[in-house]
């Protein structure tokens, strides 16, 4: 007991030196956290990237070298406490170039958490003399009692720009949240990526179950503050309000004088990965029938109309714009839950959370944008999903906004919507030489009460782009899955090589039954 007794008094000493300089009086809210933003933005954009030390550099410590370096866990701060969140830090290094600042706030104080060498077992590398005291850390890791009472569990990851992950219970790592996303997806300019500067992380207390944390988001063209209420479960939840602030022309002219007015602005952005699956029609050599992070994008539009999209990789970037003003939600879902569907043993992507965004107040006129990149293996996240208001905020002034993120398992989504589809496929055609067959599978209640009478099946209306046209369209139930099929048809025009879009919607009589599916088709 006296050992235990004074192993927690040396972790506790070097956390007291780790968080104890530099305390000032103070409230850390948005407004306090938003003040420093505006500040920030009424100058050029600094990179934190500058201030990291060369021995950190991807010249000098590549991924094998960075995997050596490891937090040592008893390390993480709170865990002396034994308070219900703990937070581990990542360090510098490798991809992760911009060191960022962290510091801890209480009711009425707030504090800076400087870098701790001490915090980090270095293996066999020889650097640590090479890393300045004032060097700031990658990002944090965030463990909570999410499975098991008493265990400490991995909650979610903040590290690279301004990417984070969530998990709920029983879930594994998948797709990723973003703070912001500008001029994503579009060929005739970079897209920029901003990043997550400088955190606050609110102390909790004991017993507590929820978890506060404050960012300045900082970038060429903007600078921002955002707010972070999460709430772990069985479907954990990240309540975000931002306020940003766009730099004057002449403070991002100054950094890049090529810079073009920016063309979107992403808020809520989600990136996920998607290879293949039911509907590839690029084939890939490899055992596992489906691989991917997130299947489909489902919307709720303002008008009452829900949309699914089933994801694809491409031949090349295709970019599909959706008019969305006053959108309800939207979120790239993992609908298939089956093992068999991926038979991966190491990689569990049916365990992987469906990411639903959750718009609080009316975001206004804007649109959904869906951008999916061509991959070909795994490694490269190639989905991003997110939304672009109509009116561009002027400089210098607050545009503020706010969002749920809900990180869910598999039967959350039936909540979301009852009467889905739940597959789809493509082939070729026999019957119409040069055609390309859709074969949608659709289920729920509505649908499973119209199986006993098939002779009335529901009507599919479906339609395409003026560069296709429908050349057939079937329904029927399939009695083997307990689903009703529609197969559509399209023969895309002679020398086509433009994307062809199409829909389809059930009816019975006049009222639509579940999902309106679309999708955007490419030319080999």
């Amino acid at each position: 007991m006296f050992r235990l007794c004074g192993l927690l008094v040396i972790i506790g000493s070097l956390l007291t030196a780790a968080v104890g300089l530099g305390a000032e009086s103070a409230e850390v809210n948005l407004a306090y956290v938003a003040h420093r933003a505006l500040e920030r933005a009424k100058h050029p954009f600094h990179s934190p990237r500058a201030d990291l030390p060369k021995v950190l550099n991807q010249d000098n410590l590549n991924y094998d070298k960075y995997r050596e370096i490891r937090f040592r866990r008893n390390r993480a701060l709170w865990a002396s406490e034994f308070l219900p969140f703990q937070v581990e830090f990542f360090h510098p290094g490798y991809l992760y170039q911009e060191p960022v600042r962290i510091n801890e706030f209480t009711a009425m104080h707030v504090q800076p958490i400087r870098f701790v060498q001490d915090f980090f077992d270095y293996g066999h590398l020889n650097i640590a003399s090479q890393i300045p005291a004032n060097t700031g850390y990658a990002g944090f890791r965030v463990l909570y009692a999410l499975n098991n009472p008493g265990q400490m569990d991995e909650l979610g990851a903040f590290l690279g720009a301004s990417y984070f992950r969530l998990l709920g219970k029983g879930q594994r790592y998948g797709q990723s949240a973003r703070g912001l996303a500008i001029d994503s997806g579009e060929s005739d300019r970079p897209e920029e990526f901003p990043i997550f500067t400088d955190w606050w992380l609110g102390k909790p207390g004991y017993g507590e179950k929820d978890l506060r944390l404050y960012a300045i988001l900082d970038s060429v063209s903007c600078a921002g503050a955002y707010e972070f209420f999460i709430k772990p479960g069985e479907t954990t939840t990240a309540s975000i309000r931002a306020v940003l602030y766009f730099r004057a022309t002449n403070n991002i002219a100054a950094v890049n004088k090529d810079r073009k007015p920016i063309k979107t602005i992403g808020l809520a952005p989600l990136t996920s990965m998607f290879w293949f699956g039911k509907d590839t029609e690029r084939k890939f050599d490899d055992y596992r029938p489906e691989v991917h992070d997130s299947d489909g994008l489902l919307m709720h539009m303002g008008n009452g109309e829900v949309l699914w999209r089933p994801l694809d990789n491409p031949p090349a970037m295709r970019h599909q714009i959706f008019h969305a003003p006053d959108i309800k939600g939207y979120g790239l879902l993992q609908r298939e839950r089956d093992f068999a569907a991926y038979q991966d043993m190491f990689n569990l992507y049916h365990e992987v959370p469906s990411v639903w965004v959750e718009p609080q107040g009316n975001w206004g006129d804007g649109d959904l944008h869906l951008v999916e990149l061509s991959t070909s293996y795994e490694g490269l996240d190639n989905i991003v999903v997110f939304w672009d208001p109509k009116q561009k905020p002027a400089p210098l002034q607050p545009f503020r906004f706010a969002y749920t993120l809900h990180w869910e398992g598999g039967l959350a989504d039936l909540h979301r919507s009852e009467n889905r589809v739940i597959a789809t496929r493509i082939g070729s055609d026999t019957q119409f030489p040069g055609a390309r067959q859709f074969v949608l599978d659709f289920d729920g209640p509505t649908f499973d009460q119209m199986a006993d009478d098939s002779s009335k099946p529901p009507t599919a209306i479906v339609s395409c782009s003026p560069n296709a046209h429908i050349a057939n369209t079937l329904v029927l139930r399939n009695p083997f899955l307990g689903t009703w099929r529609v197969i559509i048809k399209m023969m895309p025009q002679t020398g086509n090589s433009n994307p062809v879009d199409l829909r389809c919607t059930l009816q019975q009589g006049t009222n639509v039954i579940g999902e309106t599916w679309t999708y955007q088709w490419s030319p080999p």
